[in-house]
């Protein structure tokens, strides 16, 4: 086996290989993995075939009994039994849940096939799902990201670029903590093009973001603060 630390892509697809594979009892095609995180199917096998080059997972080949025609057996993967191991051991003080992985990797993908839009279908997507959100990491990754598109609606205003920039550094020492977030939200609301329906649904969740913000672990933090400067990065081009 591999003894190389995972990457942060990698243990993600790891993690919601082995949820599926326990939710199903069975090997998990490919396709059902790209549809769980939100991704291409050409970029989940290619993931997934990478797990199995690190003795994490193994690849299978299955055929209906329907199916007796020619050509290759659909292919499907099974998380090994280091699988789980390699995930406690990198990261033994979070257990982060399937919901975040795949909410993360789909606002990842939209922003990044969205590149140069202004980003108006998903903010407004994030801002209809906010109230309902159950996961704590979900709902503050989604409150973190209204609030970047939100800036990134006012990007001909200077300091709007300097607010989002300061995003982009969040988490990082000497610079602003995710507490600053509701703050920010503030200040938006004050200005006078900022959209008044986005900035009253991010007022409105400020106070619920702050509780859960002091109910989360350092690492959970340090995860949400490494996925805020990814959405900055990506929307910064």
């Amino acid at each position: 086996m591999d003894r190389r630390p995972l990457t942060r892509r990698q243990q993600e697809f790891l993690r919601a290989l082995i949820d599926l594979h326990t939710e199903e009892g069975e090997a998990v095609h490919y396709t059902v993995v790209a549809e769980y995180l939100g991704v291409a199917r050409v970029t989940a096998y290619e993931m997934l075939r990478l797990l199995e080059e690190r003795g994490l997972a193994r690849r299978e080949f299955q055929r209906s009994e329907e199916d007796h025609g020619p050509g290759r057996s659909p292919v499907s993967f099974r998380p090994n039994a280091l699988a789980e191991t390699a995930l406690t051991d990198q990261s033994p003080s979070v257990r982060i849940s399937g919901e975040w992985l795949r909410i993360k990797t789909q606002i990842l993908e939209k922003l990044q096939r969205g590149e140069g839009r202004s980003h108006e279908d998903l903010l407004k997507e994030i801002l209809d799902h906010l109230p309902r959100r159950r996961s704590p990491e979900v709902y503050m990754a989604e409150m973190v990201t209204a609030l970047i598109l939100g800036l990134h609606s006012l990007r001909e205003f200077a300091e709007a670029r300097r607010l989002r920039n300061m995003l982009g550094r969040i988490g990082l020492p000497g610079e602003l903590d995710l507490a600053a977030i509701p703050g920010l939200s503030a200040g938006l609301s004050l200005v006078e093009r900022f959209n008044k329906q986005v900035s009253g649904a991010l007022l409105n969740q400020a106070s619920k973001y702050q509780a859960l913000l002091s109910e989360l672990s350092a690492e959970k933090r340090r995860l949400l603060a490494e996925f805020t400067r990814e959405v900055v990065k990506v929307i910064g081009g």
